[in-house]
């Protein structure tokens, strides 16, 4: 089964250590949104969609790559990092359109300093963990 991970990691990099580690250990195919806004993703069996948690959504570059690249009727599971919780709901509302059927969901938290969590020293420091990296690429491998 070929998969594919379109993510966005834009500011700690915590995306982007759950998807690098995901991908050692599972047959993955990595896409940054940010770099790339094009892919050919049909030949995809699933697809996962990773972001960062931005103002309540998944990083702009992820659903304007969704709206753009996913073609209908696709498997699709979704990862995300966040301060302070998961929400899926605006690449969600992608994925009805395009009559996608997700797969499963799974949400870590990740360092956040954003706002003013900044004047604190952010929050959710140390995070993705190791356990987390490690619970994100069980959840690759059971799918």
């Amino acid at each position: 089964m070929r998969k594919a991970i379109v993510y966005a990691s834009v500011h700690h990099g915590n995306t982007d250590k759950i998807v690098k580690s995901i991908a050692e250990e599972c047959q993955v195919d990595l896409i940054d949104a940010v770099k790339q806004s094009d892919a050919d993703l049909r030949s995809y069996d699933m697809i996962g969609f990773a972001s960062g948690i931005y103002f309540s959504k998944f990083h702009q570059s992820i659903l304007k790559f969704a709206e753009k690249n996913l073609s209908d009727d696709k498997k699709v599971f979704l990862i995300c990092t966040y301060g302070g919780s998961a929400n899926y709901r605006s690449i969600e509302q992608i994925l009805n359109k395009k009559h996608a059927s997700v797969v499963g969901k799974f949400g870590c938290k990740g360092y956040d300093t954003f706002g003013p969590f900044k004047l604190v020293g952010g929050i959710a420091k140390g995070h993705p963990d190791d356990k987390d990296i490690q619970n994100a690429v069980e959840f690759v491998k059971d799918l």
